[in-house]
């Protein structure tokens, strides 16, 4: 089990001078903390920028600097290079790229003046192959806010939570951090909150299950307390109710968050990238990761 990488996610230093940010080495340190923590191999793309202009270089779009043909022939060789690579070892999960790269940008790339959408020129090559930006792959810790309090509800969560899992994603579910009717003595209801609250600060993404005539208390609560923190909310609710013609639930928890229908669509939703990266407001932007 492997991805391929753009280079730079292992070292920076093989990016354009002055371009990476804090923000950037901390979603690059994340990136490979998840192939860590999964058992994932990151396997480094070769970056044809650094090969064809060297460094230190300077940021740059590539109609004026790339668009030459020997650069088209170091990708030719490089694209051999790689296919090679792939059917020795079978296909990757995904091409984690870098937006914004002219080369390895995934959703947008700098190809003149103004970005453009879509995957960069060397990108472009393994277009059968999906291709994640770090900052999606990134977000990879999940809080699971849901109904706890019968049999059929726990094991909904467990079986949501396994789904999750097998998709390479850190999930904190309140079960499993000991809310059971057992922790509930009044000495005990504290540190129980405090241990919730910190699930939900540690998380890139919150995920809530909402079924039901109505949402239930405390996963409203927890939903609350996303957005006012602007941590991203995606609800699953797999209830057929509505409670009006244009709402599904709760005008209020609908409004706030990405609603999916079943388990399928939430791990489309949750691969999608964030036009808010880290902990900011969720907007789709229908980039599906396969992961």
């Amino acid at each position: 089990m492997y991805v391929l990488a753009a280079p730079c996610l292992l070292d920076p230093s093989l990016r354009a001078e002055g371009i990476t940010s804090d923000e950037d080495r901390a979603a690059f340190a994340r990136a490979l903390e998840r192939c860590a923590e999964f058992g994932i191999e990151v396997v480094p793309l070769p970056c044809p920028e650094t090969l064809h202009l060297g460094r230190p270089r300077p940021p740059g779009p590539f109609r004026g600097r790339l668009d030459t043909p020997g650069f088209e022939a170091l990708l030719d060789r490089l694209e051999e290079e790689v296919r090679a690579l792939i059917a020795g070892r079978g296909p990757p999960l995904c091409i984690v790229g870098v937006d914004s790269s002219p080369c390895c940008g995934v959703n947008r790339h700098f190809f003149d003046e103004d970005r453009q959408p879509g995957r960069g020129t060397w990108l472009a090559r393994f277009s059968a192959i999906p291709a994640v930006d770090v900052h999606t792959f990134a977000c990879y810790r999940l809080y699971l806010a849901a109904p706890l309090f019968s049999a059929a509800e726990r094991e909904f969560n467990a079986r949501l939570a396994v789904f999750l899992r097998e998709r390479h994603y850190r999930v904190v579910l309140p079960q499993e951090l000991g809310d059971d009717e057992a922790v509930r003595g009044e000495g005990e209801l504290y540190q129980l909150y405090d241990r919730l609250v910190a699930g939900l600060e540690g998380a890139d993404v919150v995920v809530a299950v909402i079924d039901g005539a109505d949402a239930d208390s405390g996963t409203a609560w927890e939903m609350g307390y996303a957005t006012a923190r602007s941590f991203p909310v995606i609800a699953l609710r797999t209830d057929f109710r509505r409670v009006g013609d244009h709402e599904r639930v709760n005008l209020m928890l609908e409004c706030s968050s990405t609603i999916a229908g079943s388990f399928d669509e939430l791990a489309a939703l949750l691969g999608e990238r964030l036009d808010k990266q880290e902990k900011g407001g969720y907007q789709a932007s229908g980039k599906a990761m396969l992961v």
